[in-house]
C-alpha cells in the first residue's frame, strides 16, 4: 500500500517471532512461521534514521521506487539465500523472507554504488535495517 494510502490510526511492526498491529480499539498479534525471518532493508546514500524493529507504517528510508541489486548471505554456509533485482517500495524499504537463526552479510548496488552490512535472524536480531550505506 502507498505510503500516503496508510491509515494513520494503525500501528504495524515486525519483530522476530511475530506481526503486531495496532489501532485505537485493539491490538492483534500474528505469528510468523519458525522457520523464517523478515528482513526489511532500506539502504541509503545521503540519510538515513536508526531502526531495530520494522515498522510498517512509520519507518521511511531515502531509495522509494528505485531498484536495488540484492544478495543475502548466510555466513555459515556461505549460501546465497538471496540473489535479487528488486524494485524498493515507496516508503524506501525492500523486504526478504529469509532463514531464520542464521547470520550473514547484506550486499546492495544501486546505480553504481554499492555496500554492505552484516546480520542476524536470531531471537535478538533486528528486523530493520538502515545502517548500509552506499556509496
Amino acid at each position: 500500500m502507498a505510503v500516503t494510502d496508510r491509515p494513520n490510526d494503525l500501528m504495524a511492526s515486525v519483530y522476530p517471532d511475530e506481526l503486531v498491529l495496532a489501532g485505537e480499539a485493539q491490538e492483534v498479534t500474528i505469528d510468523l512461521p519458525e522457520e523464517k525471518a523478515y528482513v526489511s532493508i532500506a539502504p541509503y546514500v545521503d540519510t538515513t534514521h536508526d531502526c531495530f524493529y520494522y515498522s510498517l507504517t512509520t519507518c521511511r528510508g531515502e531509495l522509494g521506487n528505485e531498484e536495488l541489486d540484492v544478495k543475502i548471505t548466510d555466513s555459515a554456509t556461505g549460501e546465497l539465500v538471496v540473489d535479487d533485482r528488486v524494485t524498493a517500495f515507496d516508503n524506501g524499504f525492500a523486504g526478504f523472507w529469509v532463514p531464520s537463526d542464521i547470520e550473514g552479510t547484506i550486499d546492495i548496488t544501486h546505480e553504481g554504488k554499492s555496500g554492505s552490512v552484516d546480520f542476524s535472524t536470531g531471537e535478538d536480531g533486528a528486523t530493520c535495517i538502515t545502517g548500509l550505506r552506499l556509496a
